[in-house]
């Protein structure tokens, strides 16, 4: 299958964004709509995240790895336990992630995006196996 109908995957899809940062979230939101998807969220606390991974429907989920100072893995359990896909927004690059997640796609902040798009079109490919 060719990048481009990976990326096509996009048109449509629903991304849960989990971003603390205004100005970030912003510019997530900004990039995913010229994707074609829509943005479930944003939530910009740990405890709305947690109650959006395990309720809302999403296609694949965008978390920061540090929300408010509380580490995202809970959010993350809850969104494998759901057997859907994560991508991981971090300024420290893969290394930073902890176990069992060190398999999911990073992208590392700041972030192009042209890197974007390709990393959630990967993640979505990926779980559609």
């Amino acid at each position: 299958m060719s990048v481009d109908s990976n990326e096509d995957r996009l048109s449509g899809a629903r991304v849960l964004v989990v971003e603390d940062e205004a100005a970030i979230s912003m510019l997530l939101e900004d990039m995913l709509l010229d994707f074609g998807c829509e943005i479930v969220g944003p939530a910009a606390r740990l405890a709305t995240a947690l109650e959006m991974a395990r309720s809302e429907s999403f296609t694949v989920a965008i978390l920061d790895v540090n929300v408010a100072g509380e580490p995202i893995y809970p959010v993350a359990e809850a969104i494998a336990e759901r057997n859907l896909p994560i991508v991981f927004s971090t300024g420290y690059g893969g290394a930073g992630i902890r176990e069992p997640f060190r398999d999911r796609l990073v992208v590392q902040k700041p972030f192009s995006q042209a890197d974007l798009k390709r990393t959630l079109a990967a993640a979505i490919a990926a779980a559609e196996g």
